[in-house]
């Protein structure tokens, strides 16, 4: 943690652009979960505290881009668009009717103010003229929250004067947005790699995530068990390889164990398999047992003959070998076996991280495996436990262990990549200690 904080500055009567990350959960206007914004508060609060003048930005959901020259479908629309069912300037006009209600910061900045004893005024837009005068009004100890910094295609695109006039709200300039710290946006690293801002530190969220999760990765308390769950080994090739050198046991669940259970000349059905990356796993297994450390796979697995149809309907289930999994059924979680012989593990650890679920954890049916990893993560006595955010960490929080695990990280991607091993930009950008 060699990079500098908001304590490491004087803030008093300076003008501060806080890179939030406010991307909440909303169903008809109303914020389902207030997580981030809590987690947002203690670095607010510290800068409002010290006098200092506080804009703050973030984005909310996917927009199409739809107030900028350069309009982006997502890829749903992109097919829907191919197949022919609709075309981009229908999904364009409708977004432009959908969108500034239902990813307006509007909600987000109502709860702030709530919060913050009414100190919060809210700009109906980024680089534009209320954005302008609610930053020149602001006075020291007062705030200012933008408005979804996603309706611009600049952000993400980085483009020079789009930065140019975010920079020009502030003379510190701070990323409290883990969540996001692995992208490469005007707002989270570009203002600072162009140059524009010269003071940039991180606020407490990033703070804790860092010292917490990269300490524990760097000098772990060992016995160290690393789980990996989630549907594609695709999307943690460079995670199982960088953990398999730090960890003494790698836990593998979820969809991507039934391409390891393959390649080990198992039959696995209709369950979701990664063909091209046998021979990768392969690899890996042999670089295990050639490093002595343990790989573990499921032993057996729960099936289905088919995916249910919505995601959380009933479906008939049955426990079968992970080795041996009938030609038409699908693996959809962890068996009670591997629950056992995963949470044994678990306990037994000093240092447990966990990313992705064991099974379709949406599923009531079918969350039984992620339950039990998440009960040992809150059992394992004496250990330090982290949970790298996305689905796992809704798992946790939503049966009540939160306050029972040492860590839940704020961002899924981000703690992803720092498990790869990877260098994040918007932690890259800002100014060593």
């Amino acid at each position: 943690m060699n990079k500098k904080t908001v304590r490491d500055v004087d803030v008093k009567g300076k003008r501060v652009l806080v890179r939030c990350d406010f991307n909440v959960p909303m169903k008809d206007g109303v914020i389902t979960d207030e997580n981030r914004i809590i987690g947002a508060l203690p670095t607010i609060k510290y800068l409002m505290e010290q006098g200092a003048k506080v804009v703050l930005c973030s984005h909310m959901g996917k927009p199409h881009s739809i107030f900028s020259a350069e309009v982006k479908l997502n890829k749903k629309d992109k097919k829907k668009v191919e197949s022919g069912e609709t075309t981009a300037e229908a999904i364009i006009e409708k977004a432009k009717k959908d969108e500034p209600k239902k990813l307006t910061l509007a909600p987000v900045a109502k709860r702030l103010n709530e919060l913050l004893d009414g100190k919060v005024a809210f700009a109906t837009d980024v680089v534009g003229n209320d954005a302008a005068a609610k930053v020149a009004a602001c006075k020291n100890g007062e705030c200012v929250l933008l408005e979804n910094l996603r309706f611009h295609w600049e952000e993400e695109g980085k483009e020079l004067e789009f930065c140019k006039k975010l920079a020009s709200y502030c003379d510190v300039y701070v990323n409290d947005a883990f969540g996001t710290a692995h992208r490469s946006h005007a707002s989270t690293a570009a203002i600072v790699e162009y140059g524009l801002v010269k003071t940039a530190v991180c606020g407490f969220l990033i703070e804790k995530e860092l010292s917490v999760m990269a300490d524990s990765l760097e000098h772990p308390v060992r016995p160290f068990v690393a789980i990996l769950g989630g549907a594609k080994v695709a999307d943690k090739l460079n995670v199982i390889s960088n953990l398999l050198e730090k960890c003494d046991t790698l836990i593998i669940g979820g969809g991507m164990s039934y391409t390891f259970i393959k390649a080990q000349g198992g039959t696995v059905g209709t369950s979701l398999v990664d063909d091209e990356k046998i021979d990768y796993c392969k690899d890996m297994i042999k670089k295990a047992k050639d490093m002595g450390k343990e790989l573990l796979l499921p032993v057996d697995t729960v099936v289905t003959k088919a995916f249910p149809d919505p995601i959380d309907a009933p479906v008939e289930i049955k426990t079968v070998e992970s080795k041996a999994i009938p030609d038409d059924c699908m693996g959809m979680d962890i068996g009670e076996k591997t629950r056992k012989l995963f949470a044994d593990k678990v306990k037994s650890a000093k240092t447990v991280i966990w990313n992705g679920p064991m099974g379709v954890f949406e599923n009531p049916m079918l969350a039984k495996g992620t339950i039990a990893v998440a009960e040992a993560l809150a059992e394992a006595k004496g250990a330090t436990t982290i949970v790298g955010g996305g689905d796992s960490a809704a798992a946790c929080t939503q049966l009540g262990f939160a306050d029972k695990i040492t860590h839940i990280s704020t961002g899924g991607g981000a703690s992803l990549e720092l498990f790869e091993g990877k260098v994040l930009p918007g932690i890259a950008c800002l100014n060593d200690k």
